[in-house]
């Protein structure tokens, strides 16, 4: 895509230079010296109305203390949620805490970014409260001097992140979201000139004109609103709504989206048993709707550049890494990574949602037998989980504790628990086949002897902490050297979960205390070879170590922890709870980091 403008060049003794006419200076808005600027590109700016004719882009209000108001969606009770909310006096009627907040997002255009969570309860008290008894402004003396532009709350609109590393990308917002300070907003579109503009503004008609207006990574309101908006377009001719939909399919398909319904490739199950074919048919779903973005942005270009006359000046193709989709691996990935590598990537983090998803549905956050969100309210239980699944074909573990060991050493633990769940969605007949499939898929590094096990000791946490951006929703009890893991799942968790991990340290020290006495025989055996005993003795060492290492985690950490019978509570949030369990659960780095407001 061509970003420069044709422009007149003149010669001289010294080489070449702008030539470029002061009254076309005047043309444009503010007047910036943009020199570059073609006659016609300065003559659309008086030509054309000014989009701020059309709408004044709002700024949302601050968060004023991110750790103490705003939660991203799924650490907090999902009834606590309130969604659709059209008003002040519906939100506050709903008796609702938590409301879409719309706190910007990075460069992806049409829908996304709806995963943060405001405490506006009671028409916003708590927060009204803090302005009041901390003022960052001496003068202040009511909450109304910090927290503005309340009239525009649960509008629709047009957003676009106030700050972005990439294009100029703008995005729908839905009924029921409150603006937030990194994200600028239009309100009040006729239903014709909102379809127009939302269009212009991703197109390269929009970066050609913003490239002079907003020449940094900054997009301010004055500086959007100077953009000329042809509206003799006609929203007729524009495939808004297509657009709109092939990315919220996309957002929506992954778990971390609110409207998350099922794990797509599961979808594919019912005419594939080979997880194989099964992915192959995703991805070739996943590039049609690539290419159809694609199709549909450049149309819309050329649509954009002929109404503009800018056919010398604009090409309309975009490039496949600016088609903001995440099962696009140009855009997902970036760089300069060959297809063989991207497709390997998407591949390899296919196979880690399939993993986190059955995790999900292990823990009662999901069900095989039912879409969407099954158990994700503070403190349900098995129950509650059944009296939504009567019958479930992949039931969700009773105690809420998968033990992550190193062998099967429990009937629930994490690895045998994937493997019944492999068999009951995609069946018997092709299970070693798809096993086989997703270990290698996941073995990026190319190890020796991977292992569905060896990916779940050592990866499978970190990738579920970087998906859910440092608010894990399922927590880790580990050793200090990781001899003992169980995972839990912080909705389910009650006072008494602890205990119950206890439960499962003891009997796991009782099983390796079995397992270092048996070896000793083999030792101590006149029969057993020097070999048998070389490698008979290496093991009693090697539980050795790991039953001390047990011990002092019973002792120091579990013990005093389980007596303890500690509450916690979703609202909270996952950073103050899950620090509150100290060396019990796994680290997280930068977790203690002090939040952005």
């Amino acid at each position: 895509m061509k970003k420069s403008t044709k422009v007149d060049l003149a010669h001289n003794s010294e080489g070449y230079f702008f030539r470029a006419s002061a009254e076309d200076f005047l043309r444009v808005p503010g007047q910036p010296i943009a020199y570059w600027l073609s006659a016609r590109s300065s003559k659309n700016c008086s030509d054309f109305p000014l989009l701020a004719t059309f709408s004044d882009a709002r700024s949302g209000m601050s968060s004023c203390n991110s750790s103490l108001f705003l939660r991203q969606w799924h650490e907090v009770s999902h009834s606590s949620i309130n969604r659709t909310a059209a008003s002040h006096e519906e939100a506050s009627a709903s008796g609702r805490k938590w409301f879409l907040y719309n706190k910007g997002g990075g460069n992806r255009r049409w829908f996304g970014y709806n995963d943060v969570v405001i405490n506006w309860k009671n028409d916003g008290a708590d927060i009204k409260r803090f302005v009041v008894s901390n003022p960052k402004d001496p003068d202040t003396t009511h909450w109304s001097r910090r927290l503005f532009n309340l009239e525009y709350f649960f509008r629709v609109g047009l957003t676009w992140s106030a700050v972005t590393s990439g294009r100029f990308s703008c995005r729908s917002v839905s009924i029921g979201v409150i603006p937030g300070t990194g994200s600028k907003t239009l309100y009040d579109l006729s239903e014709d000139s909102e379809s127009v503009i939302f269009c212009l503004l991703n197109t390269v008609v929009a970066d050609h004109y913003l490239s002079v207006f907003s020449p940094t990574l900054n997009f301010e309101a004055g500086d959007v609103g100077k953009l000329p908006v042809n509206i003799a377009i006609g929203a007729g001719s524009l495939r808004t709504r297509d657009l709109i939909d092939i990315s919220k399919r996309d957002w929506d398909s992954f778990e971390t989206s609110l409207e998350f319904s099922r794990f797509p490739l599961l979808l594919q199950s019912d005419r594939f048993a080979s997880i194989e074919g099964a992915f192959q048919s995703l991805r070739s779903h996943w590039r049609q709707m690539t290419q159809k973005m694609q199709q549909l942005e450049e149309s819309n270009n050329r649509i954009f550049i002929d109404a503009y006359g800018l056919q010398d000046e604009l090409e309309p193709e975009v490039l496949l890494n600016e088609i903001s989709l995440t099962c696009n691996p140009h855009y997902r990935y970036g760089g300069d990574k060959s297809e063989e590598e991207l497709e390997a990537m998407l591949l390899a983090d296919t196979m880690r949602e399939l993993v986190s998803y059955a995790v999900g549905c292990m823990l009662g956050r999901y069900s095989l037998d039912k879409p969407g969100l099954i158990l994700a309210n503070q403190g349900e239980t098995l129950a509650d989980y059944l009296a939504q699944v009567s019958q479930p074909s992949f039931p969700a573990d009773d105690d809420n504790v998968i033990p992550v060991l190193d062998g099967d050493w429990f009937a629930d633990d994490i690895t045998l628990r994937f493997r019944q769940f492999l068999r009951v969605a995609f069946g018997e007949e092709h299970y070693d086949e798809n096993l086989t499939f997703i270990e290698q898929a996941l073995n990026v590094k190319g190890k020796r002897n991977y292992s569905l096990r060896d990916y779940f000791l050592g990866e499978f946490y970190a990738d579920h902490v970087r998906r859910y951006k440092k608010r894990p929703i399922y927590w880790l009890f580990s050793s200090p050297k990781g001899s003992f893991n169980a995972l839990i799942y912080m909705h389910r968790y009650r006072p008494d979960t602890v205990s119950v991990v206890l439960k499962y340290l003891r009997e796991y020290r009782d099983k390796l205390v079995d397992e270092r006495n048996r070896q000793s025989a083999v030792y101590i055996n006149p029969a057993s070879s020097q070999g048998e005993k070389t490698r008979a003795q290496k093991e009693v060492d090697r539980l050795g170590k790991i039953l001390a290492e047990l011990d002092d985690y019973e002792r120091d950490v579990l013990y005093p922890l389980a007596t303890e019978q500690k509450s916690i509570d979703l609202d909270d949030g996952v950073k103050k709870n899950y620090l509150a369990f100290g060396a019990a659960l796994r680290k997280i780095p930068g977790l203690e980091a002090k939040d952005e407001d």
